[in-house]
């Protein structure tokens, strides 16, 4: 995914508002909660909670592959 400055707003209004997110990473669609974005040495990674088992997700961001902000 091509993080453009939009999806980037919408990501840290998520995680001001604490709204939940749908991502596909590998093949694999998560909804989570996000709570901060940290710089690693491979580029900006999501720290969220995962909704069904509220297990703490680190997610880099140049592995997603689609996101969507829900209601």
């Amino acid at each position: 995914m091509n993080w453009t400055t939009d999806a980037l707003d919408r990501l840290e209004r998520a995680m001001a508002e604490g709204t939940r997110v749908q991502l596909r990473r590998r093949g694999t669609e998560m909804v989570l909660v996000p709570d901060r974005l940290r710089h690693d040495y491979g580029g900006e990674v999501l720290v969220a909670h995962h909704l069904g088992t509220g297990d703490r997700v680190e997610v880099p961001l140049h592995e997603v592959e689609s996101f969507h902000v829900l209601d």
